[in-house]
């Protein structure tokens, strides 16, 4: 048995200390930290948040890697990369690239699913496939060449490795594609890189879509007598993704965001390759894209995803709301695992799940990763 005292444990509605952590592979209990067994392994995580492993939703690439390159190395190094991050699980995620490409991604995730886990970086819950059942009209910095209509058998054939699909509703198709694919898999549809109004928004939820690809980015927005998709985001309980790198999303909307969606509230990266990396040219889907900072570009100015970290989000939430540690936590770690149906082993600290677990101090830099009870890494 393990045991993680001293620090300031994150469950799911409010952060607590003096207390312990105690783990195996699972947690077993949060006690208080007079009743640690003898025979405990203790670590000590003075001054530090204890928090639940992040599930990443929403990632392309890291390191110079990317998902839909296809390659076995490529995808290790995104998986240990993304645990000084304070990342767990996490699904890589293709784009609106050939068919082609796609398969060949998904193949090499799905053979590399169980091994990961047990490896040395973070787990591989699955794939999220955003695109190419996308809308050339909000396709961002997507390959219109590659744009299809969507194709629900294709998903269903493949839902033993895709979580989450991306779907323009309005396109060709959209809405019985989402009923076939809700009715036939436990894969979960996000409505993303839409011109979908308000209405065709809803008729998607009411067809079974319960995500948003995200909010505010590659989708009409928000405007008093045409409320969008981010209006039906916003009013609806669809888990609504939020890249909170302040550049996407003005950091004076994140408390706006969180009223609204409370739990759905999920806090993803949208990162490319070009994360952890210096400025410089990379590409995305065949394209190039220039990082200059915070910002990741097309060469025409179109934004190119994001070179954010899950620990930096977190943090960049804390900072600009008045929200508590528990509810920005639980947005990158319980909510995302609820949102593609793995809450009920990922996501806290409860006893029973997973021992995924954190040490981060209060910038919330991440010290230690411990995955099924072993420590990943340790800064």
């Amino acid at each position: 048995m393990k045991c993680i005292k001293g620090g300031i444990i994150v469950l799911p509605k409010a952060a607590v200390e003096g207390k312990a952590v105690l783990y195996d592979e699972k947690i077993l209990g949060i006690v208080d930290e007079k009743d640690i067994p003898s025979d405990a392994e203790i670590i000590c995580a003075e001054g530090c948040y204890v928090a639940p492993g992040l599930v990443d939703v929403h990632i392309h690439g890291y390191m110079n890697e990317d998902a839909s390159d296809g390659k076995v190395e490529g995808i290790r190094k995104m998986a240990e990369g993304v645990l000084k991050n304070g990342v767990t699980t996490f699904l890589p995620t293709t784009m609106t690239v050939s068919m082609d490409e796609i398969n060949t991604a998904l193949d090499i995730c799905r053979s590399l699913k169980e091994e990961s886990k047990s490896w040395k970086g973070a787990y591989i819950a699955g794939v999220n496939a955003e695109g190419p059942f996308i809308n050339a009209s909000k396709k961002g910095a997507q390959a219109e060449e590659h744009i299809k209509s969507p194709d629900a058998d294709w998903v269903i054939k493949n839902s033993d490795i895709i979580k989450l699909v991306t779907i323009a509703p309005e396109t060709e198709g959209g809405y019985e594609a989402i009923k076939k694919i809700r009715e036939n898999s436990d894969v979960r549809v996000s409505v993303g890189h839409t011109d979908a109004t308000f209405e065709e928004a809803n008729k998607a939820f009411e067809c079974g879509a319960d995500h948003v690809t995200h909010l505010f980015n590659a989708q009409t927005a928000l405007h008093h007598r045409k409320p969008g998709v981010v209006g039906a985001g916003l009013a609806s309980d669809a888990y609504a993704e939020l890249i909170a790198d302040t550049f996407h999303v003005h950091p004076g909307l994140f408390s706006l965001v969180a009223k609204c969606k409370g739990d759905k509230l999920v806090l993803i990266t949208d990162c490319t390759r070009a994360g952890g990396m210096p400025d410089g040219e990379y590409s995305l889907g065949g394209q190039p894209i220039f990082l200059k900072g915070i910002q990741c570009l097309l060469a025409d100015g179109t934004i190119a995803g994001s070179v954010l970290k899950l620990n930096e989000a977190v943090r960049n939430v804390l900072n600009n709301t008045d929200l508590c540690v528990a509810e920005v936590v639980a947005a990158a770690s319980l909510n995302p695992a609820n949102s593609i149906g793995m809450g009920d082993t990922k996501g806290s600290l409860e006893a029973g799940k997973d021992a995924d677990i954190i040490i981060a101090d209060k910038n919330f830099e991440i010290k230690k990763t411990i995955i099924q009870g072993e420590v990943r890494y340790e800064a």
